[in-house]
């Protein structure tokens, strides 16, 4: 990939969208979701190796990166992030995209294909389910924990604390299975100064429960209403590692193609040539049932 990347600013009613473009101004255009608690840094090192007539615009979650945080008392939902997207597709006037998603931005994806089918021709889910469902018996009790964490952080300190580089560099890297170098990638974006060092630069509410769910018979009416063509990537050594063979049949019997790489829950982002061959060759083969249909 040689086209310079640019920087993606989205304005929206509480702030700003930003985000990262790759790729030509008038190519074909990927959105790249990242992952909960990550920034569209996660996708550095995985976009120069994917088809280069695409246009690759990976943005920050509100509340990650360098995004702007909800404004007070307003939750974060996977609903939420879908009408954010769908904000920047306006602003970029894209009315037919691919998507590549990460973990929660694989949910993202999944739920925005599923409301807006007509928009989404291939959908890329990096270790990660289409929708995210809720169990009916547990929605009652996440639904309260999350009003409740919600009250309790408006009645607590907000002053986020302090690290230098290095504190911050190493917390990161006991939280999450990734490599030095990935873990500096994401602190590009990921930290701001502050008074007496860095702090992470994502809003802390994002912690919190999601106080809106999905239960199994919606998860499968809104994914009837999907349209897009699927390709699911798990990780020998990801989230899914406990029960990957009723994974990949799981995935099987809805008609996705899906593939297992060694890797853990970033490899993406880790070991980004572990990954690149199956998206380029599946994006490919959507570009050429585009040109074919000119």
């Amino acid at each position: 990939m040689t086209t310079p990347v640019a920087e993606l600013f989205v304005p929206v009613s509480w702030g700003e969208i930003r985000g990262r473009v790759w790729g030509p101004r008038h190519g074909y255009t990927v959105l790249c979701l990242h992952g909960w608690a990550d920034n569209c840094g996660s996708f550095n090192t995985l976009v120069p190796l994917l088809p280069i007539e695409c246009r690759y615009v990976a943005i920050d979650l509100a509340g990650h990166g360098l995004s702007s945080h909800h404004p007070p008392g307003v939750f974060y939902t996977l609903l939420s992030h879908v009408a954010d997207v769908r904000r920047v597709l306006e602003s970029l006037r894209v009315t037919k995209l691919s998507i590549i998603g990460h973990s929660m931005g694989g949910h993202i994806a999944g739920l925005f294909s599923a409301l807006f089918p007509e928009m989404v021709e291939a959908l890329v889910l990096l270790d990660a389910e289409q929708l995210l469902v809720t169990k009916a018996k547990h929605t009652a009790s996440k639904m309260r924990q999350g009003i409740d964490e919600m009250i309790q952080f408006e009645k607590s300190s907000k002053k986020k604390k302090a690290y230098t580089y290095e504190q911050a560099l190493e917390r990161l890297l006991a939280a999450i299975p990734i490599t030095k170098h990935s873990a500096q990638t994401l602190l590009e974006r990921g930290l701001v100064a502050v008074e007496g060092g860095f702090a992470f630069s994502r809003d802390f509410r994002i912690n919190f429960k999601h106080v809106v769910h999905v239960s199994l018979e919606q998860s499968l009416e809104m994914y009837s209403k999907t349209q897009a063509s699927v390709l699911v990537i798990l990780a020998e050594q990801g989230f899914f590692k406990n029960s990957l063979a009723s994974t990949i049949q799981h995935f099987q019997e809805k008609n996705c193609m899906c593939v297992t790489v060694q890797g853990d829950h970033h490899v993406h982002l880790n070991n980004p040539q572990h990954v690149a061959p199956y998206i380029s060759k599946f994006l490919q083969t959507k570009l050429s049932s585009l040109s074919a249909r000119l």
